[in-house]
């Protein structure tokens, strides 16, 4: 077993640690690129105790206000996680800018994130460098025709896989995760999922696979039944059933008795929660503009196919946001777009979405728009031609104007119909 030395501090990986040190877990992250059959996320719920549940999400610089002012109410805070309510690497641009700024302002604070593991090995150094000292990696089942009973499907960029083929990808990825924090020192819990009659009996087998990738820990987790989910009507484990399941895979890796089941804006000790008491300060903190000053890394892109930019605002279902590699550009996420309608409102809820991003590259735009996402700090740019040729300007300075669309054409375009659903109000 590996030194869990790192962990002294850490409640989820010490039980010791448990009245003495909190957590609170940032919800940055909505969106999720596997779908478990066990699985409602709520984005606005206050009464379910369980993971995948928030009360709001943040983004980065709320994040950053939100964890300052839970440390003036609870000083024991010792680690600051995220666990979605989607997943965090599915959501790397904004999980990666949030892990940053709080490092920057609380460099004694230990860095938590929990996933899937679909996206996390095209991250890992980005992860180490960020600071990030522990990771959980859920992992339900190392069979892919067990697995293919777990997940309804898994996507991997804009290509979604179902059945056995989609458990297998899912679980191939995990292993590049797991045995890829462990080469950067980072310690790994596995969290596994009991699911009656679908993988109870398999838990060994995950066990002994964690165990062999150099895993430090292992959380069971009993389901937890939830309305509108496929296994709703699948009973929750008995504890007999889960201290077996716990005393037959203590033989290969240690394991975790004091799971709580956390929400994804959970607050304070273990067993001591305090989300709804921090319910109002989470609410307030969605408010807040970012200043000037934040650090904006990304670009935004409207586009089809993701080559050109080619989308006008209002068209786009998605934003793929872009963000720099050593040697160029790279696409690090995709994330939705607000529903049509709504006014301005909807403007807002895109602003807020893009956040950490410097512009965002579409074809064509509307006054409004234009003037929210500007006064949130969001440079709307109407260009057109390859995205990373525009990328390569933007991060150099360069002069843009072989790329802007001339007024001409975007008068056509609302000419045409664009202009009244597509976002130019």
């Amino acid at each position: 077993m590996n030194s869990m030395g790192i962990s002294e501090k850490h409640p989820c990986f010490n039980k010791g640690a448990k009245g003495s040190h909190g957590r609170v877990h940032l919800p940055v992250a909505p969106a999720c690129n596997i779908k478990c059959n066990y699985c409602d996320r709520k984005y606005s719920c206050v009464n379910e105790s369980r993971p995948g549940v928030t009360s709001a999400v943040l983004a980065p610089h709320q994040a950053q206000e939100y964890f300052d002012r839970v440390l003036e109410a609870e000083p024991r805070i010792s680690v600051a996680g995220i666990a979605g309510p989607g997943d965090p690497m599915a959501n790397a641009a904004k999980t990666l800018q949030t892990i940053h700024l709080i490092k920057k302002r609380f460099p004694g604070i230990l860095l938590c994130l929990s996933s899937n593991g679909l996206a996390v090995p095209e991250h890992l150094d980005a992860l180490a460098d960020a600071g990030v000292t522990h990771m959980t990696i859920t992992v339900n089942a190392v069979d892919p025709a067990i697995g293919a009973k777990i997940y309804s499907w898994v996507k991997d960029g804009k290509v979604a896989y179902r059945g056995e083929e989609a458990a297998r990808l899912l679980l191939e990825r995990q292993a590049q995760a797991v045995a890829g924090l462990k080469e950067r020192g980072i310690t790994v819990k596995l969290n596994s999922i009991v699911i009656p009659s679908i993988n109870d009996q398999h838990m060994t087998e995950v066990a002994r696979w964690g165990a062999e990738l150099g895993a430090d820990l292992m959380n069971l987790m009993p389901m937890f039944p939830t309305a509108n989910t496929p296994f709703e009507m699948l009973g929750e484990p008995s504890r007999q059933l889960m201290q077996q399941l716990r005393a037959d895979c203590v033989g290969h890796i240690s394991q975790m008795s004091h799971c709580t089941r956390c929400r994804a804006d959970a607050v304070g000790l273990l067993g001591q929660d305090r989300s709804k008491e921090m319910g109002g300060c989470l609410s307030s903190c969605t408010k807040l503009l970012p200043p000037k000053e934040v650090v904006r890394p990304y670009v935004a892109v409207a586009s089809r196919e993701g080559t050109l930019v080619n989308l006008h605002l209002g068209q786009a279902a998605e934003f793929q946001i872009w963000g720099p590699i050593p040697g160029g550009f790279s696409l690090l996420e995709v994330r939705p777009a607000p529903e049509a309608g709504g006014g301005e409102l909807r403007w807002k809820k895109l602003a807020e979405s893009l956040g950490d991003c410097r512009n965002v590259l579409i074809s064509g735009i509307g006054e409004t728009p234009r003037a929210v996402l500007a006064g949130y700090g969001v440079e709307p740019l109407e260009v057109s031609g390859f995205i990373e040729e525009a990328l390569r300007a933007i991060y150099a300075g360069d002069d843009l104007s072989a790329f802007r669309i001339r007024k001409g054409k975007a008068c056509c375009a609302e000419k045409m119909g664009m202009g009244g659903g597509m976002g130019c109000m």
